[in-house]
């Protein structure tokens, strides 16, 4: 979220099921689980490269192309999804994943590719040197300088490149061709850091992708948001930490109002954290430390995942960050949160769902890693919107009740109004209700809308109702009237279709199909609920 949030030969999905995290006021838990669930993942993955000459040659690759094994599901039934990036080459080909289906006995049932395309190239050789491509990127993000090229977006205020540019086949538009990959960081005005990948035609320089890769938004401890809560911590010489080696090890350290560095480990020496207010800056560490904590168990209790990658490890969140800082941000190359203090250093943005918000977007990356552009980059948003939410009703605070509204405490739009709405995206003057052929020129965060939408729909139904003491009133493109199935049965749903169907160029006609696979996978084709699921897409105006 930018500004405004911006078996060897089969594993029992059982094991990977098991094991619930209990939340305790010292670190007693023994972190063996995770690592067992870390190897069996591995030893997954590792069945899934070894399948990977097999299923290239099924799908009929030519001899410069190869898989390798990104993520692989195994269901309650046997049934595989073994999820790969590809290569021609050897260059990583950009919009080439794929998902293969596969039966209990290994037999291919069905594949979802990114692009259909033919990766067949007439040349590996370059007609621009590495030199001159990163600094045709780097000049493409300079010319930005002072601009917000995003209306939700501060401007940049300087860029370096960092590393060289790389070759890869770029493939996620559907026509194949050599480019260059390189990195430009820089800062923007509101402190936020940048790191943009940008991807350039190797013929002509042409930039054909831009992708920022930080995504912003937005013992016993009492929070600025959260309230008293239990924590999870380890004990050290002369007191505790802030360390959870039950959930991976994710901690959380004091930035000091730095913008660089990883932070101080916060420590104390009796164990009871923060008092409930932003002048103790133990609060905020509070509520970024618990909200990690809800975030890993909403994961690992509904979905059986373990942690954001699945891999056993835990993030890291960093409090403080910046002077005056008005936003939060999720970054895959730290593996961390950061939080700013907000207008005065007096307004945290600490809150509940903007930490589930932040890092979900490192489960989408670890997964379907949806292009953060066009309809794809809707989708990813709202991913995180609805797992951010959806964290919020697992946690059920009763100093922040779980709601429909995209961070409604932390008020940055300084009039007690929250940042979205799922209900009714268009409340908030931008977003979309419905999907239409211009979704996809809208800012991500607001062709995130029909997304929401879809998702508040097919959970509670459309018309008037309160829930937790929030009235809501959710309309439909057919005037159809809908019964919701639950939050928890949508969750299950979108989070399927994130892992096991969506793709990196996903859209909104993919997602409905990725949802009606789930569905059918979950509850059955022609179910009540694969029903609703076609009926709620079709309610948004997606056929």
């Amino acid at each position: 979220m930018k500004r405004k949030l911006a078996a060897v030969a089969v594993l029992s999905a059982t094991a990977l099921l098991t094991g619930v995290v209990q939340v305790s006021t010292a670190a007693v838990a023994d972190p063996a689980p995770h690592s067992r669930a870390a190897q069996q993942r591995a030893d997954l993955i590792a069945l899934a490269n070894g399948q990977a000459g097999k299923v290239a040659h099924a799908l009929a690759l030519s001899g410069q192309e190869q898989l390798v094994a990104k993520d692989a599901v195994v269901d309650a039934d046997g049934t595989r999804h073994l999820r790969y990036e590809r290569t021609f080459a050897g260059l990583p080909v950009l919009g080439g994943d794929l998902v293969v289906h596969q039966s209990a006995d290994g037999s291919t049932t069905s594949v979802d590719k990114a692009t259909g395309a033919t990766i067949a190239l007439p040349s590996l050789t370059p007609q621009i040197p590495a030199d001159k491509a990163a600094a045709q990127a780097t000049g493409a993000v300079q010319s930005t300088v002072g601009i917000a090229v995003d209306e939700d977006e501060s401007p940049l205020t300087e860029v370096h490149q960092t590393g060289a540019a790389k070759l890869v086949v770029w493939a996620a538009d559907g026509s194949p061709r050599l480019a260059y990959q390189t990195t430009v960081e820089g800062l923007r005005a509101d402190g936020t850091p940048s790191s943009q990948l940008l991807v350039t035609d190797a013929a002509t320089g042409q930039v054909l992708s831009a992708h920022e890769q930080v995504r912003t938004a937005a013992g016993s401890g009492n929070g600025v948001f959260v309230g008293n809560v239990s924590l999870t911590t380890t004990q050290v010489s002369g007191g505790y930490s802030l360390k959870d080696a039950s959930r991976g090890g994710q901690s959380t350290s004091d930035m000091k109002n730095r913008t660089s560095g990883s932070g101080t480990l916060y420590t104390d020496a009796d164990n009871a954290w923060g008092d409930g207010t932003v002048a103790n800056g133990q609060s905020a560490a509070v509520d970024a430390q618990f909200g990690a904590s809800a975030t890993w168990d909403f994961y690992k209790n509904t979905f059986g995942r373990n942690g954001i990658r699945n891999d056993g490890v835990g993030a890291a969140s960093r409090v403080h960050y910046g002077k005056n800082y008005v936003n939060a941000f999720w970054s895959d190359q730290c593996f961390c949160m950061s939080y700013g203090d907000g207008a005065s250093n007096t307004h945290p943005l600490t809150e509940l769902d903007v930490a589930g918000h932040e890092m979900s977007h490192g489960v989408t990356a670890a997964t379907a890693n949806l292009n953060y552009s066009g309809e794809s980059g809707g989708l990813n948003e709202a991913t995180s919107d609805i797992f951010g939410t959806m964290v919020e009703f697992y946690a059920n605070l009763s100093t922040d009740k779980p709601d429909y509204l995209i961070g409604e405490e932390i008020d940055l739009n300084g009039n007690g109004t929250p940042l979205r709405y799922m209900d009714k995206p268009s409340k908030d003057g931008r977003s979309a209700d419905y999907w239409s052929s211009s979704v996809g020129g809208l800012d991500v965060h607001y062709s995130s809308g029909v997304a929401n939408h879809f998702f508040y729909l097919l959970a509670e139904g459309s018309g008037a109702k309160t829930i937790n003491g929030v009235s809501y009133n959710s309309p439909t493109y057919n005037n159809s009237t809908l019964t919701g199935i639950g939050r928890d049965k949508a969750a299950q749903i979108w989070y399927k279709a994130l892992t096991v169907y969506m793709t990196s160029t996903t859209n909104y006609a993919g997602a409905r199909t990725a949802t009606l696979k789930a569905a059918t996978d979950l509850y059955g084709a022609n179910s009540a609920e694969y029903n609703a699921v076609a009926a709620t897409w079709a309610a948004v105006n997606v056929n």
